[in-house]
Order: structure tokens, then sequence, then C-alpha cells
């Protein structure tokens, strides 16, 4: 589902940022520029820097203090959020068992030689297993999401209800949000404790890293050369849906072997019809509420194991 405001999502910010220059372009009303960077957990605020790129006007919304201030004052509710945490991380090992061997199986198939004819039912049925798969784990999260949240409502709850007052008075007066990035399921958790979802929309946002991939509709984790081992892409959870038809690929040139056809093709036609789309230093891409769009060309990955770059789509 796609939300009519716009959003404009960043290469990493760590090496080369040009979040000024993107800020500088929007010619954005008067107003403070509300900031999560829940994603950086205890380091949350030290954000000097990036004060400095949106001419001192960011304004930080302390979503992780602000939940850790919720369990304090809430031990039922921090309780049952680590019961929900723990069966999430539970499922992520079943789910993990077999997906290994279900990669396994679509990049053997695709890159194995033989009669097209008889091939090519093979691999389409072994992807079509592993979307299925893919697929089957997110009902599993939605569900135990749901039970958390109709169980113990926690939007209602005074702990939440106070704090998320206080984010949505300042949501009301910003000029626009900026989502930092860091640690992915953190930030993705600390923010639907507080609904930031319906708090998000109709306001103009700048996202990168982790914080554009909350706003995708599922969170896909990938590397291709773990320490441990070589890894397989899996789907952590469904994210915001405010930017569809995108998977994001932050510093992917990096943690992508986009020389291997196989891995290629395997991941571009396993999220068909999402575009994976590479996000690297110095990139810029936006949505608008219809279309996606990039200032200059990106990284697209191709069901037929290629890359191209495209500035649409």
């Amino acid at each position: 589902m796609s939300v009519s405001q716009d959003v404009r999502i960043l290469g990493p910010q760590y090496h080369t940022p040009i979040l000024g220059d993107v800020f500088s372009r929007l010619k954005l009303p008067d107003g403070p520029v509300a900031v999560v960077t829940a994603g950086w957990q205890e380091r949350e605020g030290e954000d000097e820097e990036m004060d400095g790129h949106l001419d001192g006007r960011s304004l930080d919304l302390e979503i992780y203090r602000r939940a850790d201030r919720v369990f304090a004052s809430d031990p039922e509710l921090r309780e049952a959020h680590r019961e929900m945490q723990r069966r999430l991380h539970e499922i992520e090992d079943h789910y993990d068992l077999r997906l290994s061997f279900v990669v396994e199986s679509v990049r053997r198939l695709l890159a194995a030689e033989g009669h097209q004819e008889l091939l090519e039912p093979e691999q389409d049925h072994a992807l079509e297993q592993l979307r299925a798969l893919d697929a089957w784990h997110l009902q599993k999260v939605l569900a135990i999401r749901t039970d958390f949240e109709e169980e113990w409502k926690p939007l209602e709850r005074d702990s939440v209800a106070r704090e998320r007052e206080e984010v949505r008075l300042v949501l009301k007066e910003a000029a626009a949000v900026v989502l930092a990035g860091g640690h992915v399921a953190v930030l993705l958790n600390r923010m639907r404790l507080f609904g930031m979802k319906e708090l998000l929309a109709g306001k103009e946002i700048i996202a990168w890293s982790a914080g554009a991939m909350v706003l995708t509709d599922r969170l896909v984790l990938f590397h291709d050369h773990p320490p441990q081992g070589p890894g397989n892409a899996e789907v952590l959870e469904a994210g915001f849906a405010i930017c569809p038809r995108l998977v994001a690929l932050p510093d992917g040139a990096k943690r992508l072997d986009l020389d291997d056809s196989t891995r290629v093709a395997s991941f571009a036609r396993r999220f068909e019809p999402d575009a994976c789309i590479v996000l690297g230093d110095g990139d810029c891409i936006s949505w608008n509420g219809t279309e996606w769009h990039a200032d200059e060309a990106v990284t697209r990955l191709c069901g037929d194991g290629t890359v191209e770059q495209v500035t649409s789509w």
C-alpha cells in the first residue's frame, strides 16, 4: 500500500554525506526537523554533525530513550515485550534452518545446465517455494505481533500514550522527518512501540540505511560474505510500507557479490516484482506516491543475473 507523501532515500552517510545538499534543495517551511536515531541505541542523540547538515534545525525524538522510560515504568509491558521478542527470535531460527536448504536448491538449479524446457519449470517451482517460505515466515511474525498488540494494547497504556503524545505534538510542527541508520531491528521495534507508521503519514521524509529499510514493505537482511560463512538473504519482518516496490540494499556493492550471476538472479527473482536497488555513496532516490526516481542512475539487480543502471521505475 502506497502513501501519498514525498520520501527521499539516501545512500550511506558515513563516507559521503549528502544529507545537507538534499535538505537544502527541499526549500522546507520553518519549523524543526524531527530526527529518529533510535537505531544508534545508547548513542541516540549524538547528532551534532547531522544537525549541521540540517542548518541547526534538528530535534531528536528520542524514541530509544522513550522506550526505555516506558519499560522502566511499566514492567508488565516490558516482560510481555521481551516474551514477544523471544518468540520472534525462535521462529527466526526455524526459518533460517529451512531457508538454507531452499536457497541452496534455487542457486543450484539456476546454475544448472540442461534442456530449458525441462529445467525452467524446476527453477520456477524452486523460486515459488522460496517465496512461499518468506511469506510463511512473515505470516508467523505478524501473528506473534498481533497477539501481543491485541492482548496488551500498548498504545492505550498510559506509559506509552504519554510518550507518543509528545512525539505527535513535535511531528505536528515538524517541517520534515529524518530517519538515520543503525541497528535495523532495534529501530523497527522502538518505532513500532509508539505507532510511528501512523504518525509519519503525510510527512516529508529523508532516510538512509536502516531508516530506509523500515519504510519498505519488507525488511531484507543480506550479506554474501558474513564472518560466519556464506550468507543467505532473509526476510526479517514487514516494514511500514510507506515506500513500496523497493528492496533497499544499503552498501550493497560491498555486501553483495554482484559479479556472481547466480546469486544476483536468485536475489532479484525471489523478490519480484519489487526492485532490488543498491544504495551506495552519493545515491539519492525519491518516491512521490506514484513512482521512484533517482537523481543519478542507481544499480538494480536483474532476474537474468546482470545488474543495470536505472533512473526510474
